[in-house]
């Protein structure tokens, strides 16, 4: 990563498309020697980014389709210096004046990016900081809220031959154990990860990925059937490939009202 005190560069991620071109506008203005190498509409491309150009600096919204800013700044991790672009909300401000990081509140003030902008040149010359700390306040809620529970994965880094690819749990049909890798079968083939089965049962969706045998989960959106094969199995039929899945009888109960 860069950390040149002449031509810092950034990325700017904000799913709203007026919101970002004035965030643009005003660091253009404000600080023209700031070289913005990418803007994001989405936390996804905001990670390919952020991989493609190593940014002095990263404008992150915290609330983005695909992945949030939170998901995105446990990736950027040290790797950036971050300012968090967010509503109103009392609890992450707490977060951020607590912690090296600077946020800006929407609807964007010329004084506040200011002040940042002042802050960011002053920090050029550091690591950028650890956002471990920040991150656990900002998903901190008191705990009668409804927020107060972590947010289902959305997405996933997993080998595809030699090349790691950024897939969406969307994209996963299902996933199987396979020895010390867990396989994921995709529309267009299959990739691998490391996380066992048992730890992505808690970081998933239970209303999208339903396990129905110790070593599968399934996309409850791919399933296009459920049968009994001539031994009385349960099997599913998936909408996409010829692949039949085994349903163990401790999970047929899922099944009763398909």
């Amino acid at each position: 990563m860069s950390m040149s005190l002449i031509a810092p560069t950034a990325v700017v991620a904000e799913d709203e498309a007026a919101l970002r071109g004035e965030l643009v506008e005003q660091l253009d203005r404000l600080w023209p020697e700031l070289s913005i190498v990418g803007e994001a509409a989405d936390g996804l491309e905001a990670l390919r980014l952020l991989d493609q150009h190593r940014p002095d600096i990263l404008f992150l919204d915290i609330e983005m389709p695909g992945a949030t800013g939170i998901d995105v700044a446990r990736q950027v991790n040290g790797r950036a210096h971050v300012v968090f672009v967010t509503a109103y909300d009392q609890y992450a401000i707490a977060a951020f004046d607590q912690g090296a990081v600077d946020y800006l509140l929407k609807p964007l003030a010329g004084a506040r990016l200011f002040t940042a902008i002042s802050r960011l040149k002053a920090r050029l010359g550091q690591a950028p900081v650890q956002l471990g700390g920040v991150l656990e306040q900002l998903g901190a809620r008191p705990a009668a809220a409804p927020s107060a529970t972590r947010a289902p994965l959305r997405w996933i880094n997993a080998s595809v031959g030699q090349t790691l690819r950024l897939i969406t749990v969307d994209e996963v049909m299902f996933f199987q154990s396979d020895n010390k890798y867990t396989r994921l079968a995709l529309k267009d083939g299959e990739a691998l990860i490391r996380k066992p089965l048992k730890e992505l049962i808690d970081e998933l969706d239970p209303q999208q990925f339903w396990q129905i045998h110790r070593s599968t989960l399934v996309n409850v959106n791919a399933i296009a059937s459920v049968s009994r094969d001539f031994r009385g199995r349960m099997q599913i039929k998936l909408k996409h490939g010829s692949e039949m899945l085994l349903v163990a009888e401790s999970c047929a109960h899922l099944f009763r009202q398909m």
